[in-house]
């Protein structure tokens, strides 16, 4: 069988559709799974680093944008129409699955025209612009989330939370060489970790409240280790303000292996992503969230408060962020075992860890239905 999965621009695009990917080449060997995409050089590395073929469309966002950029991106569908009906006929696909965002349009629609099976995937609370454009188009519609699947046709939905790697469902004590040091040390007993990250490009005013909260910080720099993904942009400034702090640190522009560093942390501070909350749902991690504030429909937001409901994460809003707040917070929870115990608790009871199998699994049998000339609506479950 052939793959082709639409995803990219974000690590939320990116990261479910990789985690799907390895479910199919994990449940048959010779699937053969192929990504397309745009020019972003975030899609290059992380598809190069994970060992997937990457073939690029024209496509730009279309959302959130003034009306001359907005037009450009309309104007420029046709085309990415034309380059995704070339791949997948050359590709023979037999599947096409979208995950959003601006390169799933032309290739969900191709896919159609070519009478290609479609699956959607909806990793938010609120779906986005393109997949609820795209619903009428999908075969089947696989939400992580019960309220997302009101927006589409009944019969299309299967609740059935957001693919994440398997790599975060090992067991915690192992400790790679690619796990930054501090994580290391602190997965052998020695401290506590906090883990800080913004996202796949890391969050300026996650960075920003971080350097603030450090002059309040100070009673814990003996006792705990900071991972903190910060993006290419603030990197420089977070690492010198953590080395004049004097904490053990270990900032990178970006974690390759986030599995391990999630899997080390007591405690994470970050955005509330859909690929976020998973993972941090799957490890059983306490959270302190920051939605990103301007996040079309909210959704942040909406992910957050899921968490936050369910007694995982305390949330905090952006534009009122201090790094005193920031601080205090941190510091009441890593100096209560219990609570941080209680709240990983109550994350591990919110994750999904059997989305990729079951998504590959109803795949499967959609694809092997038209094989058979079997209708192409699934059957409710």
């Amino acid at each position: 069988m052939t793959v082709v999965i639409a995803a990219g621009g974000t690590g939320g695009h990116l990261y479910p559709a990789v985690a799907l990917a390895r479910e199919f080449l994990r449940q048959d060997p010779k699937t053969t799974v192929l990504f397309v995409g745009t020019s972003r050089e975030l899609e290059r590395k992380v598809l190069t680093h994970e060992g997937f073929e990457l073939e690029k469309i024209l496509a730009w966002p279309v959302m959130g944008l003034g009306m001359l950029r907005a037009a450009a991106a309309l104007l420029a569908l046709p085309v990415g129409l034309y380059q995704s009906l070339r791949i997948l006929r050359t590709r023979q696909a037999d599947l096409v699955i979208g995950v959003g965002g601006y390169s799933s349009p032309p290739v969900l629609v191709a896919a159609s025209l070519l009478g290609i099976r479609r699956v959607i995937l909806e990793p938010n609370a609120y779906p986005g612009m393109a997949n609820r454009v795209l619903g009428p188009l999908a075969d089947i519609i696989f939400v992580a989330f019960e309220a997302a699947g009101r927006h589409f046709t009944p019969s299309k939905v299967r609740v059935v939370g957001t693919p994440i790697r398997r790599a975060f469902l090992e067991p915690a004590q192992a400790v790679s060489p690619g796990l930054p040091e501090v994580a290391a040390r602190a997965a052998g007993g020695a401290n506590r970790t906090l883990l800080i990250f913004g996202g796949s490009q890391g969050a300026h005013a996650i960075n920003a409240a971080m350097l603030a909260a450090l002059p309040h910080l100070g009673a814990l720099r003996a006792s705990v280790s900071v991972i903190h993904q910060t993006g290419e942009a603030d990197h420089d400034v977070v690492k010198a303000a953590y080395e004049a702090a004097g904490f053990r640190s270990e900032v990178v522009p970006f974690v390759f292996d986030m599995p391990r560093a999630l899997r080390s942390a007591d405690l994470v501070v970050s955005r509330s992503g859909a690929v976020t909350v998973a993972e941090l749902t799957a490890c059983g991690k306490a959270a302190v969230l920051i939605p990103l504030p301007h996040a079309i429909y909210r959704h942040q937001e909406r992910n957050a408060q899921v968490m936050e409901s369910g007694g995982a994460a305390v949330v905090l809003s952006q534009e009122n962020l201090t790094g005193l707040e920031l601080a205090q917070t941190i510091e009441t929870l890593l100096r209560d075992p219990g609570r941080l115990r209680a709240m990983g608790a109550r994350s591990r009871v919110l994750g999904r860890v059997d989305s990729a199998e079951r998504m590959v699994r109803e795949c499967q049998a959609l694809v092997a239905r038209k094989a058979k000339g079997e209708g192409a609506q699934p059957r409710a479950c």
